[in-house]
C-alpha cells in the first residue's frame, strides 16, 4: 500500500528518555510549552494538566510557557490571541515573544495554532531542539506539510501525535470492539464543516467528523466521493474490504458530534463530543511513553481523505484514489526541496 511504502521508516521506535520518567520520584515537573493562542483549547489543556486536583496521570507534568502567535489573516485567529494568552498569564503561564525562547524554557511542546500553514515551520523548529510535541488540528496546512512533518519527526527520532478530541469521547470510542455492535460493517459519521478560505476544505473543522469515522472505521480507505453544496457536504469512502464509510459535515441547521454504527449484531447511534480531558490524558500518556497511540500512517489516510474529497470536488464528484493525492503530495513536496 502506497502508505506504507511513503512511511517506510516511520515504524521506528521512539526513544524514551528520561525526560519522561515524571513519576512520583521526579525531582522536577516536566515543563511543557504552547505555540500559538488563537484557540480555547490552549486554556482547556492548561486547566487539565496545571490542576492541583489532577488525577495520577498528570503528575509531574505542567504548562509552564506559550507564544502566542496568530495569523493575521484569519479573524478567528488574531482576533482571539489577546483573551487566551491574557487567561495563560493569569493562570501562571510564562509569555515568551518567541519559538526559540519558548524551547529554551520547555521539555514538550503542545502545537496549538489554529492555521495549520504555521505547523510545518513550527514543527521544524520543534523537531530540531529534539522536543515531543502534539499538534492540534490540522496537522498541517496541506497534505504535503502533514506528510513532510511525520517525515521530520521519524528521522529525527522525536515522538509526534495528532489527534482530534472526538477520537477519545467515550460515547465514540466505546463504539470500538463493542460487543453490542460486533463486527463494524460500515459508518455514518457527522459533524459542524465551517470552511476557511486558506484551508483545503475539510482540513479546518470537518477534520472532527473525519477523525470519528476513522476512529470507529480504522484504516484502509481506498476511494474518495464528495457531494458538495452551500450548507453540506457529503463524502463516501469505500475500505479496501468493501466497507463503505462516509462523513456529513453540517453547515445549517443544528450542530452535533457522532455516528451511526452498523455492526454485525447491531445498528447503534454513538455519543457526542465528550470534552477535552480524554484527549488531554492519552496526550499525558504519550508524553510519558513517548510513543503516539496513532500511527503517523493512519492520521496521514485520515488527511490524504481529505485531500481526495476536494480533488473529487473538483472532478464533479467523481471517485479519487487516496493513492493518486498522496503520490501528487509527494511530488509537490519533493519540488519544494523535501527528499
Amino acid at each position: 500500500m502506497i502508505y506504507r511504502i511513503y512511511l517506510l521508516g516511520l515504524a521506528v521506535g521512539y526513544l524514551t528518555t528520561c525526560l519522561f520518567a515524571t513519576g512520583a520520584g521526579a525531582a522536577e515537573p516536566l515543563r511543557i510549552g504552547i505555540i500559538g493562542c488563537d484557540t480555547s483549547h490552549v486554556t482547556a489543556f492548561t486547566k487539565v494538566f496545571n490542576n492541583p486536583q489532577a488525577g495520577p496521570e498528570f503528575a509531574g507534568m505542567r504548562v509552564t510557557a506559550a507564544f502566542p502567535g496568530g495569523s493575521d489573516d484569519i479573524p478567528d485567529s488574531i482576533g482571539r490571541v489577546p483573551q487566551y494568552t491574557e487567561e495563560l498569564r493569569t493562570a501562571g503561564v510564562e509569555i515568551v515573544d518567541s519559538i526559540p525562547a519558548l524551547l529554551d524554557r520547555v521539555d514538550a511542546v503542545l502545537i496549538e495554532s489554529v492555521d495549520g500553514r504555521k505547523h510545518l515551520e513550527q514543527a521544524r523548529l520543534v523537531i530540531a531542539a529534539g522536543k515531543p510535541l502534539y499538534i492540534d488540528k490540522p496537522v498541517g496546512g496541506t497534505l504535503a506539510d502533514a506528510m513532510e512533518i511525520f517525515r521530520l519527526a521519524a528521522e529525527k527520532n522525536v515522538p509526534c501525535f495528532s489527534s482530534s478530541s472526538l477520537r477519545y469521547s467515550p460515547g465514540i470510542a466505546d463504539m470500538v470492539n463493542n460487543d453490542g455492535v460486533g463486527e463494524i460493517l460500515g459508518c455514518d459519521a457527522f459533524s459542524p464543516c465551517s470552511l476557511e478560505s486558506h484551508h483545503p476544505d475539510l482540513f479546518w473543522y470537518g477534520v472532527h467528523g473525519v477523525e470519528i469515522l476513522f476512529t470507529i472505521m480504522g484504516p484502509g480507505c481506498e476511494t474518495v466521493s464528495r457531494t458538495h453544496t452551500a450548507d453540506t457536504d457529503y463524502v463516501v469512502g469505500v475500505w479496501k474490504d468493501g466497507r463503505v464509510g462516509t462523513f456529513r459535515g453540517m453547515r445549517k441547521g443544528a450542530h452535533s458530534y457522532g455516528a451511526m454504527v452498523f455492526g454485525s449484531k447491531s445498528i447503534q447511534r454513538s455519543g457526542d463530543f465528550g470534552g477535552y480531558e480524554p484527549l488531554v490524558v492519552e496526550i499525558a500518556k504519550f508524553l510519558r511513553a513517548g510513543k503516539s497511540p496513532v500511527s503517523a500512517e493512519t492520521t496521514l489516510e485520515m488527511f490524504a481523505f481529505m485531500e481526495a474529497a476536494d480533488e473529487s470536488k473538483r472532478e464533479g464528484g467523481k471517485p479519487v484514489a487516496l493513492a493518486q493525492v498522496v503520490d501528487a503530495a509527494r511530488k509537490t513536496g519533493t519540488k519544494a526541496g523535501q527528499p
